[in-house]
């Protein structure tokens, strides 16, 4: 990636490189592995996680004998990877996490994708091979910078130890300003084993990376004058909010204001979901007021979103009589799906700190929306189209009452990680996020097997709080082996396994797209398995594969069981919990709008076309 690239979100509290200063730093002879490892420590890295192999083997040695970097030995490196995710999340630092050359650094493909789809801040280091080897085909020399160029903010190759400082010091810098991301420093063996010089702060170098953060003055008056001009506006809210710990200041800008708020997948808990001006999520699984009022909106006020598909449908039916501000730090993200009537690049902390200032001195000039008119329709859609579920008529246990009420019983604080498919969008519907940081999941790329190493990541960075991954049984049969990393390094997680017996979300739509032919999407042995049929998923047996693992296994198969089940899973703390809840298998998430259809078209439940009152004919 470009470095004169920047991105959605802003900067993180991490530490940072200094230049200069009234007194020389101490220089220490050391190696460079010893130098790699006193460069995280300076930086502020206090956990890594990662899995040694014999390119990252040199660094291994001092790290043992840091006192303050703690390293978590995972079962697999894109365990690592989703770990650093999670616990960037959730603590607002860099994550980091170390892998071997070859397999080891490959491994780490997806989470560094995953990262940088939804802008975390993680940095990857890993091993290669000597420098002299390199290009020769060595044995487990893999080409990681060319291959993630693609999916990084930036990469670096280090091939002399004297430079390893340097690169550490400005990969965090970038990893955690302007729209963070995931940076990869992939450094050669003998660069590790040379002698070298150590010395803090080093002196950095990143001409043209210069993240705008300080919005123009223009444009965020032009804004205030059309929020106030505006009879239907929308809050239109994304992670990048998030990212730029800038939610005080959108709660002021709403309630200043009083337009209606939507926070979408990634920006959860950006925003208080039970806030009277909250409609919820926007999008292919939205809330219907949230949909709709993106749909009729006159003015959509974009902040740190970036269009999505999974946002906007079919991309030229959307919000049709809207003007759009759109404010973003990443200048790439503004006009690249939708065209933006004010433009705005900016940190979104100080964007919508300005907006403040700025419609407050339109309110103060006599310059006031009106908007009544506009929260009658709101109201009543989201009166007509509350969200909602059916309980199974035979007597099982409906997923979404499962999640409910974890969300519920849960104790104050507690985050929340999400597997990929039904189970997400169910997570993201039936539990109230007040807070930031307390939603974590795969957005822009959809990872499944995310939930349970990000959880760990999660509890690693935040050990007094109570972290619960909602996981699916497709999901959790990708990464559960992090489960022994968890139980052997007291990351007492809780995982509740939405056990519905197949690849849910796939079989949704097989449901209803493929004339229900369920193809490659049943998880379990089969109908004519006795008992099986509705019984989720009992190969593996997920009680006894907890256990095995270190960890306390419970099934739930009846609802009479479901609170006390979850209150005993959330007494214990001395180790991982695993309860294996055995749900319907033919529940759906609703609402949806089809993929590749106008958000128009969106379904209150199964072949229920909401009725907006307003002379159309739906």
């Amino acid at each position: 990636m470009p470095m004169t690239e920047q991105a959605t979100g802003a900067h993180h509290p991490q530490p940072r490189p200094r230049n200069g200063g009234s007194h020389p730093a101490p220089v220490e002879h050391v190696t460079g592995a010893q130098s790699l490892i006193r460069s995280l420590e300076e930086v502020g890295a206090d956990t890594v996680f990662g899995i040694p192999g014999g390119a990252i083997l040199p660094a291994y040695d001092p790290m043992m004998d840091s006192s303050k970097v703690r390293h978590v030995l995972v079962r697999h490196e894109q365990g690592a990877g989703h770990a650093a995710t999670g616990y960037a999340q959730a603590t607002g630092k860099v994550g980091v996490c170390m892998a071997t050359s070859g397999p080891g650094a490959t491994n780490l493909v997806t989470p560094i994708a995953d990262a940088h789809m939804d802008s975390v801040p993680i940095v990857a280091i890993t091993g290669q091979v000597a420098s002299k080897a390199i290009g020769t085909d060595a044995f487990q020399e893999a080409d990681i910078c060319g291959i993630t160029m693609p999916i990084t903010k930036h990469n670096f190759l280090v091939t002399k130890a004297e430079d390893i400082p340097r690169t550490i010091a400005e990969a965090f810098h970038i990893a955690s300003t302007g729209r963070p991301g995931p940076v990869l420093v992939d450094i050669a063996k003998d660069a590790l084993q040379a002698r070298t010089t150590f010395s803090w702060p080093p002196q950095t170098d990143l001409p043209g990376y210069r993240p705008v953060t300080k919005p123009h003055a223009k444009q965020i008056r032009e804004a205030a004058r059309l929020i106030t001009q505006a009879e239907r506006p929308v809050l239109y809210v994304g992670g990048g909010v998030l990212k730029a710990q800038a939610t005080a200041e959108l709660r002021v800008l709403a309630e200043l204001t009083g337009a209606p708020v939507t926070t979408t997948l990634m920006a959860l808990g950006a925003f208080p979901d039970t806030h009277r001006q909250h409609l919820g999520m926007p999008g292919m699984h939205g809330t219907v007021a949230a949909v709709t009022a993106l749909q009729k909106a006159d003015l959509l006020i974009t902040l740190g979103a970036r269009f999505d598909d999974r946002v906007t449908g079919k991309l030229d039916s959307f919000a049709p009589n809207a003007k759009v501000v759109h404010a973003d730090i990443d200048p790439a993200e503004i006009g690249k799906n939708r065209a933006a009537d004010v433009p705005i690049v900016g940190d979104a902390r100080e964007v919508i700190a300005d907006l403040v200032v700025a419609v407050q001195a339109e309110h103060d000039a006599g310059h006031v929306g009106d908007y009544s008119g506009w929260w009658e329709d709101l109201n009543r859609w989201r009166e007509t189209y509350p969200l909602g579920y059916e309980q199974p008529e035979d007597g099982s246990l409906s997923p979404q009452q499962v999640i409910q009420r974890i969300g519920q019983l849960a104790p104050e604080d507690t985050i929340f990680a999400a597997g990929v498919g039904q189970h997400q969008m169910w997570a993201a519907h039936f539990i109230d996020y007040e807070q930031p940081a307390t939603w974590l999941n795969s957005g822009g790329a959809g990872t499944m097997g995310y939930a349970v190493p990000a959880a760990m990541g999660a509890k690693a960075g935040t050990p007094d709080r109570t972290v619960w991954a909602i996981d699916g049984d497709g999901c959790f049969q990708m990464t559960n082996q992090e489960l022994v990393t968890c139980a052997l390094n007291n990351i007492p997680i809780k995982v509740a396994i939405i056990n519905n017996g197949a690849l849910g979300m796939v079989r949704q739509w097989q449901t209803l797209f493929y004339n229900q032919r369920y193809s490659n999407t049943v998880l379990h042995s089969g109908p004519d398995t006795p008992a099986q049929q509705n019984a989720g998923t009992r190969v593996p047996d997920f009680v006894k594969l907890a256990e095995a693992m270190g960890c306390i296994g419970i099934r739930c198969e009846d609802p009479a069981d479901l609170d006390a089940v979850i209150e005993k899973a959330n007494s214990i703390n001395d180790r991982p919990v695993v309860v294996d809840f055995i749900v319907h298998e033919d529940a759906m998430v609703w609402p949806m709008v089809a993929a590749g259809t106008s958000n128009d078209e969106i379904q209150a439940a199964r072949g229920v076309r909401p009725d907006f009152g307003d002379g159309e004919d739906d």
